[in-house]
């Protein structure tokens, strides 16, 4: 493995940097820089997305026939550290990331013709309908029912856990439309028009206070089978194959990296408890020394698993790993960010942040009033948000089960 990049490599890493410098705005970097969770502020996300496709930018990963990049794996690398260095807003991932690559892969011309350019432009913004309140690591238990009456099914049930349900005019759906002796069987995937008849949303509120989560309820919606992707009854096949997209393909480690130097920064300001700077404590420096090393090492499974995908082998077990990895990470540095935040980060200042939903009851200041800096008014919600990292996209638990059984033979 190769730590350098090739003359080719740092050219291209030049212009992302030349582009990220001049079509970042202050107010698309200050979006980026004081987003409270895994996603941005939705008016910034959508016009950043809108700058990326100008570019051709957009869906780097999908195929060049669809708007892709021909780009190397090493330069799918490098622009994603590059953006999250720069504090580029975070796209929504269920659409690009997600969806689009099951459309892809199994979907008809008609609905790769119909769904692969408008979801690139954000006409067409999708959310995710896999958990139910019955249903949730164990997704193949789901019961949501798609009952056959002549070109449609009939959808009724709930989902749960549904991000950014009230922006989306589009949901990817799980749902029952047999009963199998094996509950992975009879599962379809199925796209549904949030605007159908018989669709009700109601926004969850979070520990943060922001409405990012919601329940979809379904009543007798009726959807086109034109909307079925892949063949009824075996939608566990796509959604497998989603999962792929849903617990990788992006680069963690530059994330953590900035959190945890943004955190040093923040440190080497705040007093500690001796009256010196908290960043020469020696506890807590030893903790944020533990997480950097840590970072870093996660940085070389990242490398790795990116020399092996580049060299034609199967990585293995990669993905689970880089996903309990990154998301332990995560949740320890913003530990460390509250704890430096001090007593102002028990303050609830959400109008400072640049949340990834809308506020429950909240009513900011007329004068816009801030106790301390933005910095330690987004430290406390994103503590809060962080907690479910290590649940969404395949608990951490399920995911150390699947280590043990691919990396250990158990």
């Amino acid at each position: 493995m190769d730590l350098d990049w090739s003359t080719d490599e740092l050219e291209f890493r030049d212009d992302v940097r030349e582009f990220l410098a001049e079509k970042l705005t202050p107010e698309l970097r200050r979006a980026g820089r004081l987003m409270t969770s895994v996603y941005s502020d939705h008016e910034a996300s959508l016009e950043w997305q809108h700058i990326l496709h100008e570019r051709g930018w957009a869906a780097p990963a999908w195929p060049v026939e669809y708007g892709g990049c021909d780009w190397s794996l090493a330069k799918h690398y490098i622009f994603s550290a590059e953006s999250i260095r720069a504090g580029a807003p975070l796209l929504s991932p269920m659409g690009i990331r997600m969806v689009a690559h099951a459309i892809v892969a199994f979907g008809t011309t008609e609905q790769k013709d119909f769904y692969l350019p408008r979801i690139l432009t954000g006409e067409v913004f999708f959310c995710q309908g896999y958990s139910e309140p019955e249903s949730g690591s164990d997704l193949a238990s789901l019961s949501m029912a798609a009952i056959e009456d002549g070109d449609d099914l009939v959808c009724t049930g709930s989902k749960i856990w549904t991000t950014h349900a009230t922006e989306a005019n589009w949901i990817f759906c799980l749902v029952r439309t047999s009963k199998e002796a094996q509950k992975q069987r009879g599962i379809t995937f199925l796209l549904i028009d949030m605007n159908s008849p018989g669709i009700a949303v109601r926004p969850l509120v979070m520990t943060s206070g922001e409405e990012v989560q919601n329940q979809v309820f379904f009543d007798n919606v009726r959807v086109p089978k034109a909307n079925v992707i892949g063949k009824i009854d075996d939608g566990w096949t796509v959604a497998k194959y989603l999962l792929i997209f849903e617990r990788g393909g992006g680069a963690a480690a530059p994330m953590l990296q900035a959190m945890s130097n943004s955190v040093a920064d923040a440190a080497a300001e705040q007093p500690g408890p001796d009256g010196r700077p908290l960043l020469d404590d020696p506890a807590f420096s030893a903790k944020l020394a533990e997480a950097r090393i840590r970072v870093d090492v996660l940085e070389i499974v990242e490398f790795r698993t990116l020399a092996a995908l580049a060299s034609g082998k199967n990585p293995g077990p990669a993905a689970s790993m880089i996903k309990i990895l990154g998301t332990e990470l995560s949740q320890k540095i913003t530990e460390l960010a509250l704890e430096a935040a001090g007593p102002r980060g028990r303050v609830y200042q959400p109008h400072a942040t640049a949340p990834g939903g809308p506020l429950s009851e909240y009513t900011p200041p007329a004068d816009g009033y801030l106790s301390g800096a933005e910095w330690q008014a987004v430290a406390p919600l994103h503590y809060f948000n962080d907690r479910a990292g290590s649940i969404y996209a395949g608990s951490n638990e399920i995911q150390r089960n699947i280590l043990a059984k691919a990396g250990l033979g158990l």
